[in-house]
């Protein structure tokens, strides 16, 4: 109980955190009509029963409040947040749960050092930290696993992810990212944020996601995650606002997800409207609530801080 208890004086700072700055908390659908393409997330589906349709209709509960709160922002609605119940389908472990609870806001007007700064600040005001260090994507694997993401060869991520003790049962279906992303969590996330929380910043560009690339030799996306004692708590945008790139974006999903045999999921057109009548320019980061109250108090397990994980809820 001391656990959930600090777990409400986490929530009621984070409230103030951003009152005090003048960000509107918000409260978008859990169930929508589209999920998410990107082909690592999965999403938990059910089907709805209207007495105005003949058919019943499939809904997606939602992997992150990000669509809805994007249609917000190009309403005018200004900063944003939301504190809210997330689903993954697949997703469970000693830091994942289906169900979890995520902080998710978005700044008009931010750039990329902007948003990194209130991340750390927001950390600061919750865990107390002093200071954040930055590492780009590219130093940290030349420092923690010998080689260049960049220019690598597949066979040197491979023999990477070899060295680590890694055995991936199916590894025929990885691409090159998910190699990377192998790595990642492998060999460099557990040395990763040990002596402070460090934002690990501009991805390759084929890990954009829905962020902006930065042209350039490599182009680099303007992402970054947060990593604190080796775990990923954070992932951070400069967001896209290109509503052409991101429907070639989701359509570049949908054609991984069919290389792999997953299904292919519909695109959501009404967040593409929304782009298009004029999403502003915006910084925005979606944080692992449950992750950060681990981190706070000291549990090893995301199980112990929930009141009900999934295998007894």
């Amino acid at each position: 109980m001391a656990v959930l208890r600090q777990r409400a004086q986490l929530l009621a700072r984070i409230r103030a955190f951003f009152a005090d700055r003048l960000v509107m908390e918000v409260e978008t659908p859990v169930l929508a009509g589209a999920g998410v393409t990107d082909p690592h997330l999965q999403n938990l589906t059910t089907t709805c029963h209207l007495a105005s349709e003949a058919a019943p209709r499939t809904l997606y509960l939602q992997t992150s409040p990000e669509y809805a709160m994007k249609r917000l922002l190009a309403d005018g609605s200004g900063p944003i947040y939301q504190i809210c119940k997330v689903f993954r389908d697949g997703e469970a472990g000693r830091l994942h749960n289906p169900e979890f609870t995520m902080v998710e806001w978005y700044r008009p007007a931010f750039d990329y050092q902007d948003i990194m700064e209130e991340t750390e600040d927001l950390l600061r005001y919750t865990l107390g930290v002093s200071h954040c260090d930055r590492l780009a994507y590219a130093e940290a694997f030349r420092r923690h696993a010998g080689f260049d993401p960049h220019t690598a060869t597949l066979a040197t991520i491979r023999d990477a992810a070899a060295c680590a003790g890694v055995r991936v049962s199916d590894s025929k279906t990885l691409g090159r990212d998910e190699w990377l992303d192998v790595v990642l969590s492998h060999s460099l996330a557990p040395k990763l944020g040990t002596d402070r929380p460090v934002f690990l910043c501009h991805y390759p560009a084929s890990q954009a996601a829905l962020a902006r690339i930065v042209p350039g030799e490599p182009p680099v996306a303007e992402r970054f995650e947060v990593f604190i004692n080796g775990i990923e708590i954070a992932n951070g945008f400069h967001e896209l606002t290109d509503p052409a790139e991101q429907r070639q974006r989701f359509e570049a999903d949908n054609a991984h997800r069919i290389s792999v045999g997953l299904p292919v999921m519909p695109s959501d057109e009404r967040l593409l409207a929304a782009m298009e009548s004029g999403l502003p320019d915006c910084s925005g980061v979606a944080l692992g609530f449950d992750r950060l109250v681990m981190i706070a108090s000291g549990c090893r397990l995301l199980s112990e801080v929930q009141a009900f994980p999934i295998d007894i809820a």
